[in-house]
């Protein structure tokens, strides 16, 4: 690939030595032109260091980004954070799936999860009302003067 190519020194030179310039303009001359080449190959040198070791920390600075501003939940184990080894989490089965793809799997169970618990929470009133008219069945039956059979009395502690 020609962007991680090693610089390639200048070979050729440009000869300012004209009629017009004296001898001693042409040695200034001569002095910065090796500055300004120094200076370019220490710039190429930076660029090529700066290549090497940017998608790196960029990618690292996303990542913790990301991981700040993802929610916390209480007892949910992330699969993409590092286990005590360094790697991955080691129970994790899917070995070949992108981080990515595990976050939108864990996205997805937590979306099933709150549909589920959102669904018993609208049946909520409905087993209330049944547990109040069980509740109150039970009631009636205590007040009954009925004749009860004994195997169904309870025997109270003395």
């Amino acid at each position: 690939m020609a962007l991680n190519d090693p610089p390639k020194a200048l070979e050729s030179r440009v000869d300012f030595r004209g009629a017009e310039c004296g001898p001693g303009e042409s040695e200034r001359e001569e002095e910065e032109l090796e500055n300004l080449e120094s200076d370019v190959k220490k710039m190429a040198q930076k660029i090529l260091e700066y290549r090497a070791t940017l998608p790196d920390q960029l990618k690292n600075t996303f990542a913790t980004i990301l991981s700040a501003q993802r929610p916390v939940f209480p007892g949910f184990v992330s699969v993409s954070e590092p286990g005590p080894s360094g790697k991955a989490n080691p129970d994790n089965e899917s070995e070949g799936t992108t981080p990515m793809e595990e976050e939108q799997k864990a996205s997805e169970k937590v979306h099933l999860l709150k549909e589920k618990i959102s669904g018993n929470m609208s049946a909520m009133p409905t087993v209330l009302k049944r547990v109040k008219e069980c509740i109150s069945k039970i009631d009636e039956l205590d007040s009954y003067s009925g004749n009860i059979h004994p195997a169904f009395k309870r025997k109270r502690p003395s």
